[in-house]
């Protein structure tokens, strides 16, 4: 029989307590979800300010459904670049500095479309060992030379950036999405520069949230320091959909020669009049990234109180590290059967021995929920369930 190979690998999965499956949420409000009936308190949401639930966004929705299609019926170069993609894209690259902003339907689309245009040729590419899979694919899938540095090292990256000659791309993501800390961005740009590197920094989980303005994790860093951002609508904006900030030469390359965004239809000119109104409530809504702070602190701080160990982040994304995969699972299901929703990360996603727990904060708990997870979590892992 042909295909033997799907049903011995998805056996394996199963016996190594790795297999995926999708969970139907019947109903959510941003601060909860329901599953199979049930309602839970819902921490594995990346909708880290409320936004794509609330009052206003969703008014927002039915005010530009008036006015702009829900799909654009082609690809940009053909006619689905509208007057709302454009002026999303106007107002991306004034609040990020850069020349020109080019909009994609997903981050994946994104960085491969950036990745495999640029390096198609060749040269070196010289990734933080934790980059998310789609840099990793999009760099597989060129003729460079991929290494990985170790995790923030820079003094591993300084080392492999002396033996690289031509064409260099340093990556990174802002705030990684697995383990919730941050790249040094500014020691990045630096080590770029000494040996004309272009630097690309996947902003995923830092967009919205980080900086005064909520610029993200480029915030104040220059378009001559970092050339090429990316970052999602679909985690802190409340929407979906993602963008490069970009120099004019590369935005005209990429639109020449990207692949992924020559043969997609265009992202909905509805969804891009409602994102670049979310854009605008989060720059005029610092309230949203305080209460997300606050909640970070108060978090952190309890599980100190409660001996919970936890991995050195500061972000929204604190995981609980477990290491092996079914004791994971086991914690997970506890969490459930006291209201609260979890995601167990295990490998492929995260390395062999290090599955987690990976637990989301957003401006929508409440103190009382954040008590509430961490009694449970310390009640979990001390085996009382």
């Amino acid at each position: 029989m042909a295909f033997e190979f799907i049903a011995a690998e998805l056996a394996r999965r199963q016996e190594d307590s790795l297999l995926r499956r999708r969970q139907l949420i019947e109903h959510a409000d941003g601060r909860c979800l329901e599953v199979a009936g049930r309602r839970y308190l819902n921490f594995s949401s990346n909708d880290y300010l409320g936004l794509a639930h609330s009052d206003e966004l969703k008014a927002i929705a039915t005010r530009c459904a008036l006015d702009w299609s829900a799909g654009s019926g082609a690809s940009p170069l053909v006619t689905g670049h509208s007057l709302a993609h454009a002026r999303l894209e106007d107002y991306l690259a004034d609040l990020t500095g850069r020349d020109k902003v080019l909009l994609f339907n997903s981050g994946f689309a994104a960085n491969q479309a950036l990745i495999q245009s640029l390096m198609a040729k060749g040269g070196h590419i010289l990734a933080d060992k934790l980059s998310h899979a789609s840099m990793l694919d999009g760099a597989l899938a060129t003729q460079a030379r991929l290494q990985r540095y170790r995790h923030n090292d820079m003094q591993h990256l300084s080392e492999l950036v002396l033996k690289v000659d031509g064409d260099t791309l340093i990556m990174t993501e802002g705030v990684f999405s697995m383990d919730g800390d941050k790249a040094p961005i500014s020691r990045l740009c630096d080590i770029a520069a000494s040996c004309q590197a272009l630097c690309y920094l996947d902003d995923a989980h830092g967009f919205g949230v980080l900086g005064p303005q909520g610029i993200g994790s480029a915030e104040g860093i220059s378009q001559h320091a970092l050339p090429l951002l990316m970052a999602t609508f679909g985690k802190a904006i409340g929407t979906s959909g993602a963008f490069l900030a970009i120099p004019a030469t590369v935005h005209d390359y990429l639109v020449n020669f990207a692949r992924h965004y020559i043969y997609s239809t265009a992202m909905s000119p509805l969804l891009a009049a409602i994102t670049l109104e979310s854009l605008k409530l989060v720059k005029g809504q610092a309230w949203r990234r305080e209460k997300l702070s606050e909640n970070i602190h108060c978090f952190r701080h309890l599980c100190q109180s409660a001996g919970v160990p936890l991995m050195a982040s500061d972000t929204a994304i604190q995981p609980v590290l477990m290491g092996d995969a079914e004791r994971t699972l086991t914690l997970c299901q506890i969490m459930k059967n006291n209201g609260l929703w979890l995601t167990a990360i295990r490998p492929p996603t995260v390395p062999p021995g290090s599955a987690r727990l990976r637990i989301t904060l957003t401006t929508a708990h409440s103190r009382d929920d954040i008590c509430e997870l961490v009694k449970v979590l310390a009640q979990g892992l001390n085996g009382d369930k």
